[in-house]
């Protein structure tokens, strides 16, 4: 066969071919680098190559997070008129240059890709990452905002869709400090009676009538002082009151220095100081142990709670509690402290907390007549006093000689001993009682004794508007509650009313317990990191739906000095018993109704799953508006709920004037729950008169 020479190699299909991918692969090239170099980018690659030293991994485009009108893009190249990109939701005009301009031969080399912000768990690989950002916020900052409440019916380009935009306005500047549960006069007006303190117990505004608005600040608000030195200093324009000074000057209480309100240490009956009465009392009774037995106290009628705030220091946690009387800032200025607090009275209701909260209750110069009404008010005292607990009285009838006040103490003394509890020690100005271990002392009375033992069916722990009751509460004949171990092993140890917490549990509780202890200490610690909580000066901690407290609990082990009201919605099994018995503060709550406290008390608030049940009850915007009104300006909210909340959720936060951002889990961007981040800012009426 004769071999093919040069001209019939070129002649024959096979060269016909080669040429015309050569042609092609030279054209392509061209067009490509002429795309890529120009100002024009291929949408949906990079063509950007890894370096050496970076291992081989996806590369993320320069054009994530861009939308593109492909037809726009088409036809611009043809025309070389300017189009539109959308980059991170912001509008930006883009000139794109025709093929046919002329370009410099020498093009500089691109600028290098912005970094990335992450502002989630998650990095853009999908790794857990301690380099994230927490958004800029500075408290000092104060937006201008209107008076009016605005909602905007708003439709759609092709009208085929409504919707609505929302702003709400500033309250009038006389609801600064408004408390809706407390301060519902038209309720109050109501009453049959006021003989027993109703009218310092709840009147919330019915369904409809709550609050519409977001309540104002007072003229010259300042970031709260930092604890410790809280302890002993607050802005005095922050809680502008000098009823207290007037009245309790004298009683080293609390004085006004120029711009701050200051606090000696000292109460009506501790004249040498919070800190020595602390001491008198430890060795009165040395097993009281300080922070170690006792880890949690119920301070009655607090005052401004220099009580509570001395035995922080001691390691114990302490509910001040008092109502909003003619000392009607007593609370406020407890929690403007940086110290655990509530609105709260003896009243007829039984108080928010479980049976067998509390290691010690304390009263000094409360004044509560103890003895009334059959001493219901002792007995309720009873309930939440912890077995084997001390109640410690500091009062005119334990030290003074006068006819009136001994029979009191005559009263009181027969009072205490038909309650079974045991005069420890009389010393100065206080009385020690210890509450028995269990029910033997109560079933080896006379018959016909006064008070009763309660019925065995009534429910100790179910404290949501139930009326007191002139009756011993029974212990649990198994002990529970009454061998609790010191602190700190409480906190981590599943305590044995566990078992009695009535959930649908179908797996061990106690190994649901530690699941819920470790998935939080684990989750915290990633926020700690991640959002770099150590320096965002946590203080004043709410967390709206709390479980058995696991929040709380991490946060203890991750050392941020914080303390941590644990709220237990009655939309939900009652855990409050496993949260006291951990050495943590809790508290009886629907969310659906106003909270008792001031406005601005909390620091951070914390919602895991609450959106998602108690929008089945009631409206979101009741709970983010009551969440908003005991948020101090600068503070934090982290709202972990299902995407299907988020959206609105969103929208209300905003209409607040919070700066949010939705961020994914650790679970990843394709988990069904995520994290909505708040940030309150200092809201200032607008200068534009409100129609009102």
């Amino acid at each position: 066969m004769k071999p093919f020479g040069n001209a019939d190699f070129l002649r024959s299909s096979t060269a016909i071919k080669i040429a015309a991918f050569v042609f092609l692969s030279v054209a392509f090239f061209y067009l490509g680098k002429h795309w890529s170099d120009g100002n024009q980018q291929l949408i949906f690659f990079s063509r950007q190559a890894p370096s050496v030293e970076t291992p081989a991994e996806i590369a993320l485009s320069p054009n994530l997070n861009r939308q593109f009108n492909i037809s726009t893009l088409i036809n611009d190249t043809q025309t070389g008129t300017e189009t539109k990109s959308i980059d991170n939701g912001k509008a930006a005009d883009k000139s794109i240059p025709s093929p046919s301009q002329n370009l410099p031969s020498a093009m500089p080399p691109p600028p290098p890709p912005d970094l990335i912000k992450s502002y989630g768990v998650l990095d853009e690989n999908g790794t857990m990452s301690d380099e994230f950002e927490i958004g800029e916020f500075d408290p000092d900052v104060v937006e201008n905002w209107g008076n009016d409440t605005e909602i905007h019916e708003e439709k759609s380009e092709d009208s085929r869709f409504k919707f609505k935009t929302m702003k709400f306005g500033l309250c009038d500047e006389r609801m600064r400090e408004y408390i809706p549960c407390m301060d519902n006069v038209e309720a109050i007006k109501r009453l049959k009676s006021i003989d027993r303190g109703e009218s310092f117990e709840r009147h919330c505004p019915e369904v409809g009538k709550g609050l519409n608005c977001l309540v104002p600040a007072p003229k010259g608000y300042r970031p709260p002082i930092p604890w410790p030195r809280s302890r002993d200093e607050v802005w005095f324009s922050n809680v502008p009151h000098t009823r207290l000074v007037d009245d309790k000057g004298g009683q080293n209480w609390i004085s006004k220095v120029k711009d701050k309100f200051k606090f000696p240490g000292g109460g009506t009956q501790f004249i040498h100081g919070a800190d020595k009465y602390l001491d008198q009392i430890n060795q009165m009774v040395p097993d009281v142990a300080w922070g170690h037995h006792t880890r949690v106290v119920l301070d009655v009628g607090c005052g401004v709670a220099s009580f509570g705030a001395y035995l922080l220091l001691r390691n114990v946690l302490t509910m001040s509690i008092g109502p909003k009387d003619v000392h009607e800032n007593q609370i406020q200025f407890a929690l403007e402290r940086n110290v655990p607090a509530m609105v709260a009275a003896f009243a007829t209701r039984r108080l928010l907390y479980p049976s067998q909260a509390f290691d010690l209750i304390h009263c000094s110069r409360c004044r509560i007549n103890w003895t009334r009404d059959d001493g219901i008010w002792l007995l309720e005292a009873n309930r939440m006093l912890r077995a084997g607990g001390y109640f410690a009285w500091a009062a005119q009838p334990v030290y003074k000689h006068e006819e009136a006040l001994e029979e009191q103490w005559i009263e009181m003394l027969n009072l205490t001993t038909r309650l079974c509890w045991n005069l420890v020690k009389k010393e100065g100005y206080v009385a020690m009682w210890q509450k028995p271990y269990n029910n033997s002392c109560y079933l080896s009375r006379q018959a016909g004794t006064e008070p009763p033992l309660c019925d065995p069916n009534d429910d100790p722990d179910n404290v949501w508007y139930v009326d007191l009751k002139a009756c011993i509460t029974r212990l649990p004949e198994n002990g529970y509650g009454a061998n609790t171990p010191p602190w700190p092993a409480r906190l981590q140890t599943p305590p044995n009313r566990l078992q009695s917490i009535q959930i649908d549990a179908y797996i061990a509780r106690n190994e649901l317990f530690k699941a819920e202890s470790k998935f939080w200490i684990e989750t915290v610690a990633s926020y700690v990191r991640a959002f770099r909580w150590k320096q965002m000066g946590l203080r004043n901690v709410m967390d709206m739906r709390a479980g058995f407290g696991g929040f709380a609990a991490a946060l203890i082990e991750s050392k941020l000095d914080a303390w941590v009201l644990n709220v237990v919605p009655v939309s939900g099994p009652n855990t409050l018993p496993v949260i006291y018995d951990r050495g943590l503060l809790g508290v009886m709550h629907d969310w659906c109704e106003p909270f008792d406290t001031y406005p601005r008390t909390y620091d951070f608030l914390h919602a895991a799953g609450l959106f998602s049940i108690e929008r089945k009850r009631c409206s979101m915007s009741t709970i983010m508006l009551e969440m908003d009104r005991i948020l101090r300006p600068g503070g934090h909210v982290y709202i972990r709920d299902s995407m299907d909340v988020m959206d609105e959720l969103q929208d209300i936060a905003k209409a607040m004037g919070w700066q949010v951002v939705l961020r994914d889990t650790a679970e990843g961007p394709h988990a069904s729950y995520r994290i909505l981040t708040c940030e309150k800012h200092l809201l200032r009426p607008s200068s534009k008169r409100s129609k009102n």
